[in-house]
């Protein structure tokens, strides 16, 4: 009997703990007239964010408050995406046509236009910085080939690489630029982008791999974000993964992710995928994975092979802190959310 009393509460302890440890969300600003697709979370402290209606935002405490900025003769324009690199410096590019990226470095007050392209059909989808002084911008197809532009003196001039050296696209291929998450750095000096549309790819090397375990077949379908464990800590990335999915079907679980372990040699799927449409995903540790959407989000621990559905808050982007381990969400409605979490260790 005492073996079995024991037993019973040996099993309670470790459900209770296991309960305590799944990650939870808390919504911290919402009401704003944008909606947020840009997120760079500098440290614990500093987070921007960026999107539409020329909206900017920027707490220097953690979440606790926000300023809010409208970039002054881009009232109209929308940011998908922003790099951050202290309080005071920041990088926001705007989509299209034309297309711009803008500077600060006075904390947001003023904004320096540093990138200006006014060709037909020009749409950039996302940004990614090896560190704070060269970057990368990709964007969709133009005359058949993903436009790419580079920096390497952190955002102050932009160089487009030529028409010549750029990845071919296929028919009906294109980014989405849904989160600024569809470009990682994967080592020192490289990059690795996947796309969505009729075709689903990602580029790696130079070289377009077709993601054949990733829906495909619509202008709405395909690879919306990759992640990279960990080029920050300089290894180059064996880990990555995708996800994604339909846009106009959030709910649908149907080849919406996929991961690899060797560089992208080899390909898996998630015996229990992410609960729907996925426009974000990001490596917490190299085990601990969040991924958001329109019908909210989804934690694993296990590398990917698992998801547990945790919110049914929506959010278009999460991105943890560069210097850190706070992980913060942004969205529709001005939405920002915190997770709250503890790394595992």
């Amino acid at each position: 009997m005492k073996k079995t009393i024991f037993f019973c509460g040996l099993l309670i302890c470790l459900l209770i703990n296991s309960d305590a440890q799944q990650p939870t969300v808390q919504v911290l600003t919402s009401g704003q007239k944008t909606s947020l697709r840009g997120l760079s979370v500098v440290n614990d402290n500093v987070i921007w964010v960026s999107g539409s209606n020329g909206t900017v935002g920027k707490s220097t405490n953690g979440g606790k408050n926000w300023k809010w900025y409208k970039v002054a003769g881009f009232e109209k324009t929308d940011f998908r995406d922003i790099e951050a690199f202290d309080a005071s410096n920041a990088i926001i590019m705007g989509v299209a046509e034309p297309a711009y990226i803008l500077k600060t470095t006075d904390g947001g007050e003023s904004w320096k236009v540093v990138y200006e392209n006014k060709a037909k059909g020009m749409f950039l989808d996302a940004m990614e910085f090896w560190n704070e002084q060269s970057g990368i911008v990709v964007g969709d197809p133009v005359n058949g080939r993903f436009f790419i532009t580079r920096t390497f003196d952190g955002g102050a001039t932009w160089q487009d690489i030529p028409f010549e050296k750029r990845p071919i696209a296929d028919s009906g291929e294109a980014c989405f630029a849904a989160s600024g998450t569809n470009i990682r750095a994967l080592d020192r000096d490289e990059a690795v982008f996947v796309s969505g549309g009729l075709k689903s790819s990602i580029f790696l090397r130079n070289e377009r791999l077709p993601l054949n375990l990733m829906i495909q077949g619509k202008e709405t379908t395909g690879a919306n974000s990759i992640a990279v464990w960990d080029h920050r800590k300089r290894k180059g990335g064996k880990k990555m993964i995708v996800v994604g999915g339909d846009f106009n079907a959030d709910s649908s679980t149907y080849n919406n992710c996929m991961f690899t372990k060797n560089r992208g040699k080899t390909w898996q799927t998630p015996t229990v995928a992410p609960h729907g449409y996925r426009s974000c995903v990001e490596y917490l540790s190299a085990d601990d994975l969040l991924a958001c959407g329109l019908n909210g989000i989804d934690y694993s621990s296990n590398g990917g092979k698992t998801w547990e559905w945790i919110s049914k808050e929506g959010f278009h982007v999460c991105r943890i802190a560069k210097t850190g381990t706070s992980v913060f969400l942004a969205g529709g409605n001005g939405k920002i959310g915190k997770l709250e979490w503890s790394m595992k260790k």
